[in-house]
């Protein structure tokens, strides 16, 4: 599995905005091939960044699957004008799992 992490700066008291853009847009996401889950956390010290945490399959799922798709574009028309700037997307994968 493979987790995309993006830290999310948005404009300027449009936080409400861009969350309810966001309810929409994660139907859209959450609808795609190699898509595992998902958490989108607002911080705490700075009221207009969020992180987006999403756990694919593959990287392919993200990087292919996701973003060459027509489904992307829709994604794009809902939120990209709130961030500013665009935001870095990094992919992890897991090295240690603590079991409890």
């Amino acid at each position: 599995m493979i987790l995309e992490v993006a830290i999310l700066d948005i404009k300027q008291n449009q936080e409400q905005e861009f969350e309810k853009a966001f309810n929409r847009a994660q139907k859209i996401i959450s609808s795609l091939n190699g898509y595992v889950s998902h958490q989108l956390q607002k911080c705490i010290e700075k009221k207009n960044r969020y992180i987006l945490l999403v756990n694919w399959e593959t990287l392919e799922d993200h990087t292919v699957g996701f973003r060459e798709s027509k489904e992307y574009q829709e994604w794009r028309a809902l939120l990209h004008h709130f961030y500013e700037p665009l935001p870095e997307v990094e992919h992890y994968q897991n090295v240690f799992n603590n079991p409890l």
